[in-house]
């Protein structure tokens, strides 16, 4: 089984947390979109991250691999059996992909992407604004918590939000406790979980070898 993506993508994150939650061993294959090789380019025709492959399986899009996961291994789940339970599991999935992912991009862009890797300076204004307009859904979030998790049972939502809370924290952002106890709380609870933690530290070890460290 392998992955191909970069982890500082949320959604290449979400992807190996999954494997890792399901107690599954995958390779991942550090892999750039913008000069893709041949195996990356079998398994990602359009050379999006991530890409999987199991056996003779491909599939790309964290979304798409993550149901092929659930189908093939489905314990422990990450999608509820209940009908309602699992539409709020891949709501909050979709609320990481398409509403939190967009509006943190500008901060990862500008302090981290730019001035870290690509070697030129960040637009600290597109920054600010960004934190802006984090507000908004980090507030639907903190109200959503609910029990332990954001609802109910542990989830792959729970997975996608705290994948892209953890590529903010390489600019420098941090979650603020003050305006979200129940959110910062909950993100302490996913870091304590032993699938977080291995997905953590392949992610230490391809970052150490990518800056030569």
């Amino acid at each position: 089984m392998k992955i191909y993506g970069f982890p500082l993508s949320p959604f290449v994150r979400k992807v190996v947390v999954a494997v890792k939650e399901k107690g599954l061993d995958a390779e991942l294959v550090p892999s750039n979109p913008m000069q893709p090789d041949e195996e990356f380019a079998a398994a990602s025709p359009f050379h999006k991250i991530p890409a999987f492959r199991d056996g003779d399986f491909t599939i790309a899009d964290s979304t798409a691999i993550v149901t092929y996961l659930e189908a093939k291994y489905p314990e422990p789940a990450l999608l509820p059996a209940a009908p309602e339970a699992r539409a709020r599991a891949v709501w909050f999935e979709e609320v990481a992909d398409t509403v939190l992912t967009p509006a943190g991009s500008p901060i990862v862009l500008n302090r981290f992407l730019r001035p870290k890797l690509f070697g030129t300076e960040g637009d600290e204004a597109a920054a600010l604004a960004a934190e802006e307009a984090l507000t908004k859904p980090l507030a639907y979030l903190e109200d959503a918590v609910s029990g332990e998790w954001l609802d109910g049972a542990f989830s792959v939502g729970d997975i996608a939000v705290a994948s892209v809370i953890r590529t903010l924290g390489y600019t420098g952002w941090e979650l603020d406790a003050s305006a979200y106890p129940q959110l910062s709380a909950w993100f302490g609870r996913v870091q304590q979980r032993e699938g977080w933690k291995a997905a953590v530290e392949i992610e230490k070890a391809i970052f150490a070898a990518a800056m030569g460290g």
